[in-house]
């Protein structure tokens, strides 16, 4: 009996002693999350060549996610709930429905880091494989299966990646694509080595392989099962200089992408920066040769990319800047961007009592010299090596460039001022796929004033022309807003297309759009019209239809 009292006592000590402490460690558990939702009610408007006020027969679109997250000690998971019902207006009807898009749980330490389930993960700057989800272009190539950190050292990180992209809603199954698996490593020598820890020299270099298995079923073409790509970088830093390469290379890789060709891939990114109080330089370079990297050979829109080809040309905000954004060309490109950024000193002529921040940026993409191979063989024919490519030669076809200068000038501690000039040409028959189309030479110029009334109630007025005798000519913009700080804002704007050769197509895209803000809640409601165009992010486009009707934008986190 007194053997069972203290046995039955020893439980009891175990089971107090075992809640409190996992008591104390849901304690310290966190949740947080965070919900989106976009409508759209559409309205018919035949101004603008809208006769239908229905999206696949239904007059609304929806789009929204709802994603939460747990954490305990070393341990988190989380889910993320997506409905499109109906997709929104330009975004790919494959959306269309709803449920748990993704899932995960990950257990880390310091020295190690496991997670099964969906993931993203990016190795260097993502040549050969990138994973990331934007949501205003409907992109989601998020990873599922189990990605793998480790840590041996300071300094050196090891990871792994293993399993296969989304692809909206399909299931993974019937050879509908590939299965990916990864390596990267990186050694950051100030870290790992005491000698360095305190160096001006800084230097880190890192290591990629990544490999797809598809089976191959292709009835007209012997297509690889096993598709590598391996890459390589450096990171060198000195003073205020800072230099960074990566080069990467896959094996050949026939695709609906690249007409079929079996040519190898390569990609080369380069970059030298210096930066000081007031100053700062960049100089980009970058090589792109029949680099598309699709865990399906046979898709060809935005989906199922294994790696990413980073831009090297301004992101524009202003809506005119951007009415002709740039999309990275995987099959070949060269491109160049030169930043400079420089504040007049204060107490200066031309920077006053308050500075002149000054920003001028160059960008140029071309394209890449394509040779024959042989007198027999046509430059891109199907089932053929393509193409020789001179590694260093430019071709004279210029898909895009841009330069742009910049000024912001605050005049009083009530009023400032941002004026932009920029000059661009737009190979739209490459970016947009308008055959037969001339390349857009366009002007820009644009001026930002804000005008803040009090502490709490600013104004801000937006000017904007773009002029071009190409695509649908010349356009006027302006928009003023009022903003009663922190919680509302009002605007008002307009597009007009003015130049359009068309006279009936010389359209009004006039807007008005009320905001309230309230911690961590935004609620946003627009009214008006929405031109046609391109919306890239990244260098990763989609076409934008154009819209009439009422937009509601409700996002909140927690």
């Amino acid at each position: 009996m007194k053997k069972r009292i203290k046995k039955l006592a020893l439980i009891a000590l175990f089971l107090c002693f075992g809640t409190a402490y996992a008591q104390n460690i849901f304690d310290k558990a966190q949740v947080s999350g965070s919900f989106q939702i976009d409508a759209q009610l559409y309205n018919p408007d035949k101004e603008i060549g809208i006769t239908d006020s229905t999206i696949n027969g239904r007059k609304v679109g929806i789009n929204g996610y709802g994603r939460i997250n747990y954490s305990v000690g070393n341990f988190s998971a989380g889910i993320r709930y997506e409905a499109y019902l109906t997709p929104l207006s330009g975004f790919d009807q494959k959306h269309e429905g709803n449920g748990i898009a993704n899932y995960w749980a990950s257990y880390n330490t310091k020295e190690i880091g496991i997670t099964v389930g969906n993931f993203y993960e990016q190795f260097g700057n993502g040549l050969v494989f990138r994973t990331y989800e934007e949501w205003s272009l409907g992109y989601d190539n998020a990873m599922n299966g189990m990605h793998i950190v480790y840590r041996p050292v300071e300094g050196i990180t090891l990871k792994g990646i293993y399993g296969s992209q989304r692809y909206y809603w399909t299931k993974y199954e019937n050879n509908n694509r590939g299965i990916i698996r990864g390596i990267d490593g990186e050694l950051n020598f100030n870290e790992t080595f005491s000698c360095m820890n305190d160096s001006k020299f800084r230097m880190s270099i890192g290591g990629s392989a990544v490999s797809k298995y598809q089976k191959e079923t292709d009835p007209i073409y012997n297509m690889p099962e096993n598709v590598g790509a391996f890459a390589g970088r450096i990171n060198m830093g000195l003073g205020r200089f800072d230099f960074m390469t990566e080069y990467a290379y896959k094996i050949n890789d026939p695709s609906a992408t690249n007409n079929f060709i079996y040519k190898e891939g390569q990609a080369l990114l380069a970059s030298l920066s210096y930066s000081q109080k007031g100053l700062g330089m960049s100089l980009q370079v970058k090589r792109i040769d029949n680099m598309s990297f699709k865990s399906n050979y046979k898709i060809t829109e935005n989906a199922l990319d294994i790696n990413f080809i980073p831009p090297i040309n301004r992101t524009h905000s202003y809506s005119l800047a951007a009415r002709y954004p740039y999309s990275t060309q995987p099959n070949g490109e060269m491109g160049i961007q030169f930043q400079l950024n420089y504040k007049i000193p204060k107490g200066t002529f031309f920077g006053g009592k308050y500075g002149t921040s000054i920003a001028l940026n160059f960008s140029q993409v071309n394209d890449i010299v394509r040779n024959q191979i042989n007198d027999t063989i046509l430059v891109n024919q199907k089932g053929t090596k393509g193409y020789k490519s001179p590694f260093f030669e430019v071709s004279d076809h210029i898909f895009f460039r841009d330069v742009n200068l910049e000024i912001e000038k605050r005049f009083t501690n009530k009023f400032k001022v941002v004026a932009m000039y920029m000059n661009l040409l737009y190979d739209i028959a490459t970016i947009e796929g308008h055959v037969g189309e001339e390349k857009v030479k366009a002007n820009i110029g644009l001026v930002d004033m804000t005008y803040k009334i009090s502490t709490r109630n600013s104004l801000r007025l937006e000017l904007q022309g773009l002029f071009t005798e190409q695509d649908k000519g010349d356009w006027a913009a302006a928009m003023l807003e009022y903003t009663i700080a922190p919680k509302w804002f009002f605007a008002v704007g307009d597009q007009f297309n003015y130049g359009n050769d068309i006279k009936d197509e010389r359209n009004h895209y006039y807007t008005a759009s009320a905001g309230y803000v309230h911690d961590a809640t935004r609620i946003a409601l627009t009214f008006g019209r929405q031109s046609e165009g391109v919306l890239c992010v990244g260098g990763v486009c989609r076409q934008v239809p154009a819209s009439s009707g009422l937009m509601l934008t409700i996002t909140t986190s927690f």
